[in-house]
């Protein structure tokens, strides 16, 4: 009788253990909190009206929530038509406002993952780097994000970068060097001026 309890009970761990395999690594995303974050690396194409397209090259094993959240909101067309309404020469290129001002976002907001929110991430904001605007408040960020123009370290360990420009900084350039905001130290810029995103497409 002991016998068949202890081949019970062993195939009952072996269960237990298949579960949470599954859960963590099941379609390459990993199980915490309840949420399913992405893995690796994912590519995307950010196509911008009359200026061209920027490829980039996401990664999900420094900022799996942002990432995920990014990809989601693409995948759903949350982006298509919406703007790039600050624009600071040298320093980035910030978009994915619903409002094109700088006040709105989509309807979840997520941990900000950097170094000073207690998230180990080691992308840093150098030249193509994409990352996630905020408020304040470390975990405020929601859809926009911003293509470092030039390398602005000092953002590092205080905003969460997700992710590298491949191909297509001659289109940031363009875009960086031909803005002309309404005031420069804040960089917004005029509604009917703001450069305008047709599509962010999500390749893998």
């Amino acid at each position: 009788m002991k016998k068949y309890t202890w081949l019970i009970i062993i195939i009952v761990v072996i269960i237990l253990l298949l579960i949470l395999f599954l859960s963590v690594s099941k379609n390459g995303k990993t199980t915490e909190k309840g949420g399913n974050y992405l893995s690796g690396k994912h590519h995307i194409v950010i196509d911008i009206k009359d200026y061209g397209k920027i490829e980039a090259e996401l990664d999900a094993d420094q900022a799996p929530i942002t990432v995920t959240n990014f990809i989601t909101l693409a995948e759903s067309g949350f982006y298509d038509g919406l703007t790039f309404h600050r624009i600071i020469e040298g320093f980035m290129m910030q978009g994915g406002d619903p409002n094109g001002d700088g006040t709105g976002g989509a309807k979840n907001t997520i941990k900000g993952e950097f170094k000073n929110n207690g998230v180990d991430n080691n992308i840093s904001h150098t030249r193509g780097t994409i990352s996630m605007a905020r408020s304040k408040q470390n975990d405020s960020a929601s859809s926009q994000f911003f293509i470092v123009h030039q390398d602005s370290l000092h953002l590092d360990d205080d905003y969460a970068g997700f992710g590298h420009v491949t191909s297509g900084m001659e289109v940031v350039d363009k875009i960086c060097e031909s803005a002309k905001p309404t005031n420069k130290k804040e960089g917004l810029i005029p509604a009917n001026e703001q450069p305008v995103i047709n599509s962010i497409t999500v390749v893998d």
